[in-house]
């Protein structure tokens, strides 16, 4: 990659820039035409070597002290043996119930061919020996291959799986337009078959016909498997069990190992499924779900060091997931099958939990939104994230209520970078939000008037009784210390605020905006700084930041704002701290 230097003026200074064929991607002086906020250069084109230590240490890495009495299990082991070092068992199945309540299972190092489950009642720890790679692999190796015309075919496929296009297991795909999984285009998305060539994934096809180089086809009344690149010297893989781990005992740990290639449907919600409160899951790597990777639907939950990639339609999920912690995340390449951006795909969906706090860590170049809060989503933090590079919304808050987002990297996402939509009582404190389609969207909508909206039926919480903060609609809202720059040219804003009910002007919704800087590339480009709906008619444009303090009122600031006692304790700085954007570059 060739890569030249470039100087640009600003406020009398050169400033050298890294420049290579196809975009910006080192140092930029983002705020040239925002003197006011004298804000430091920053990265616009986040770096994937800024990425390296998000996620789970490598699988092999990890060193979890061993327990007396801890039962021991190793592939060459057997399952008549007392699982003690010398005589370890051979399958976890066979140490979950061989352990004693509160117990420990050491797996050593190698691959586990199994799907288990800590059942209700049981309190039992997982974890890889001390620097062993130790995987959970739900693929199997296919063998005996025979050619058959222009194609290879492997007899003997008995395998099958759940194909049902919602998460309710026989169901069809919905029929409102916002509730339709499936793209037309990719209609096996939600067929959780899964073959791999020396590791490579195949393409899966409707048909014996449509069978070519690197696709599949399981051809399941002929109980075959159809490949169409010659697998000669090769080593081909298929997916044959569905879910690795479900931890159904309170207080159960599975850490230090990996889990990759199983065969999730979208109704099994999870190739690693969290079912019980107050469950850690730390340093766990998941790859290559048919659907989704890693999911929490009970209370309590500890999740710290997760990595999850390339799963089929989303990388994490939790629902009903009270006091949730997500901490150092890795999210990245996920909906791999072209599922459609809504109802669900991306990085991480989160729905109906109350306190919830992602803290640290990358979601990026996920097929659809980066991370998405959800319906009736109560007491989100986030901090310390990058999310980046997703080719839906980058960040997004809807339906949603009482909200910190602060230290955040939020760019070249494909559409808004973080958009709150029917949301209410946020802070957006000293994050950097640059290059996305609209940077920063505030949106409201018809839903909270209309109570045949989908959400209504979908959204509320039947758990709990609803809480007054829990408006739906946007209100109260405080957006200091930002850096806002270089929205997509195409796009209409930097900030962008609107209510499409046409009820409302931004200060009925109570918004507060102050302490931030913004630049556009150049004047036409994105078309205006900021768009604020002075009235209840269609929203006023305003091209510079003057304009804007001018005719609203907000942006009296031209200093960044001190940091609140609280925001500063969550980022760990002291209060009182002035400084625009995140720290975190």
């Amino acid at each position: 990659m060739r890569i030249s230097r470039t100087a640009r003026v600003w406020m009398g200074l050169a400033i050298t820039v890294p420049v290579v064929a196809g975009g910006v991607i080192g140092w930029q002086q983002a705020f040239q035409d925002d003197p006011e906020s004298r804000p430091r250069a920053v990265r616009t084109s986040p770096a994937p070597q800024a990425e390296a230590g998000a996620g789970s240490l490598p699988v092999g890495r990890t060193s979890y002290r061993i327990p007396h009495g801890a039962v021991i299990v190793a592939p060459n082991g057997s399952d008549a043996a007392s699982g003690s070092p010398s005589a370890p068992l051979r399958t976890l199945a066979a140490a979950i119930t061989r352990a004693p309540e509160g117990g420990t299972i050491v797996l050593r190092r190698g691959v586990y061919h199994e799907s288990v489950t800590v059942p209700q009642g049981r309190r039992l720890t997982i974890q890889a020996h001390p620097g062993e790679a130790v995987w959970l692999d739900g693929s199997s190796r296919v063998t005996a291959w025979k050619r058959s015309g222009l194609v290879w075919a492997a007899s003997g496929w008995t395998y099958r799986f759940d194909a049902s296009p919602s998460y309710t297991k026989g169901a069809g795909d919905g029929t409102d337009e916002a509730f339709k999984f499936l793209d037309p285009a990719f209609p096996m998305a939600s067929h959780p078959e899964q073959v791999w060539v020396d590791g490579v994934a195949q393409r899966q096809v409707a048909s014996a016909a449509r069978v070519g180089p690197g696709t599949f086809f399981a051809d399941l009344r002929g109980r075959r498997l159809l490949l169409g690149s010659d697998p000669s010297g090769h080593e081909v893989r298929a997916s044959t069990l569905e879910e690795a781990v479900t931890l159904g005992g309170a207080g159960s740990v599975l850490r230090g190992v990996g889990v990759r290639r199983y065969a999730t449907s979208i109704p099994q919600l999870g190739t690693v499924k969290v079912l019980a409160a107050n469950v850690t899951v730390e340093n766990l790597t998941v790859t290559d779900s048919a659907s989704t990777g890693l999911s929490v639907d009970a209370p309590h939950a500890r999740l710290r060091g997760i990595t999850a990639l390339r799963s089929g339609m989303l990388g994490m999920h939790a629902n009903y997931a009270d006091d949730l912690r997500i901490e150092n995340v890795l999210s990245r390449g996920n909906n791999t099958e072209h599922f459609r951006p809504a109802p669900v795909s991306g990085g991480i969906k989160i729905t109906r939990t109350r306190k919830v706090a992602v803290v640290g860590g990358v979601v990026a170049d996920n097929r659809g939104k980066g991370l998405w809060f959800d319906e009736s989503v109560q007491g989100i933090t986030v901090t310390g994230l990058r999310v980046v590079r997703n080719t839906d919304h980058g960040l997004v808050l809807e339906l949603c209520a009482q909200a910190v987002v602060a230290d955040n990297v939020v760019g070249d996402n494909g559409e808004d970078g973080l958009k709150i939509n029917d949301t209410s009582f946020v802070r957006v404190w000293n994050n950097t939000l640059t290059r996305n389609g609209r940077d920063l969207h505030l949106i409201q909508d018809h839903r909270a008037d209309d109570p045949t909206a989908p959400a209504h039926a979908t959204g509320s919480d039947p758990r709990r009784p609803p809480d007054r903060a829990m408006t739906w609609r946007i209100g109260q809202i405080t957006i200091a210390n930002n850096l806002i720059a270089l929205g997509r040219d195409d796009s209409s804003c930097l900030l962008c605020v609107e209510d499409t009910t046409r009820r409302r002007d931004a200060s009925q919704m109570g918004l507060t905006v102050n302490g931030n800087a913004y630049s556009r590339r150049d004047a036409d480009h994105p078309r205006a700084l900021v768009v604020w709906p002075t009235g209840k008619g269609d929203p006023k444009s305003f091209e510079d930041k003057a304009a804007f303090r001018d005719a609203t009122g907000q942006e009296r600031s031209k200093t960044p704002l001190p940091l609140p006692a609280d925001i500063a304790t969550l980022l760990k700085k002291p209060t009182g701290t002035t400084h625009q954007g995140a720290w975190r570059t």
